[in-house]
């Protein structure tokens, strides 16, 4: 009898039409990633409606899943991913920035200097410059929420290499963007840029 809770048994099946693996899949993942989404969306049943259509496009893509790809990594970014799509459609990606970055404003910087927009420009333009795979690892860890052990074996490195770029990232942003922006990336990448640095 197949052990679907073998991530690599549970992607081949899938691969392969099993529909036993689907429903593990479902029966497995749908409360965990109903409460993600929930946090994202605050709404139940909009939250209920995203998980459906990860499980959908992820039944109708199963014959792109790879062997060595973390089924929970995967199915968490696509909630994500879907949440932004979701929220792209009735409101603009800035709004969504601005919902962080208003907060920030209003307790720690001053307004009157500085708006939100030229902010969350700056921080995300030090982003976008870091070194290709360093960005790469950043995102996935700070904005698609995998952990290390997940991006070790999504991009087939190790979890050192893994640690090594996401402490070598905070430094950079850190040395370009300055002191007063830790705020900023705390409240944007859910992180103490002390405890990495």
């Amino acid at each position: 009898m197949l052990d679907f809770s073998i991530n690599s048994i549970l992607i081949d099946q899938l691969e392969k039409g099993n529909e036993k693996a689907f429903s593990f899949l479902v029966e497995n993942y749908n409360h965990k990633l109903c409460v993600y989404a929930n946090s994202l969306v605050n709404d139940p049943v909009k939250s209920q409606d995203i998980v459906q259509n990860v499980f959908i496009k992820t039944w109708e893509k199963r014959e792109t899943l790879r062997l060595n790809l973390s089924i929970k990594g995967f199915l968490y970014r696509a909630v994500h991913n879907e949440f932004i799509d979701q929220y792209r459609s009735a409101k603009s990606l800035m709004a969504l920035e601005k919902l962080y970055m208003d907060t920030l404003v209003k307790f720690e910087m001053d307004p009157e200097q500085q708006g939100t927009e030229e902010i969350m420009e700056k921080v995300m333009i030090a982003v976008n410059d870091l070194p290709p795979k360093c960005q790469q690892i950043f995102l996935l860890s700070k904005k698609e929420g995998l952990d290390n052990i997940e991006i070790a074996e999504y991009l087939e490195i190790s979890r050192k290499t893994v640690e090594n770029q996401i402490t070598k990232a905070f430094a950079i942003l850190r040395e370009k963007l300055g002191k007063k922006y830790e705020t900023v990336l705390m409240l944007i990448f859910g992180i103490n840029t002390k405890k990495i640095l």
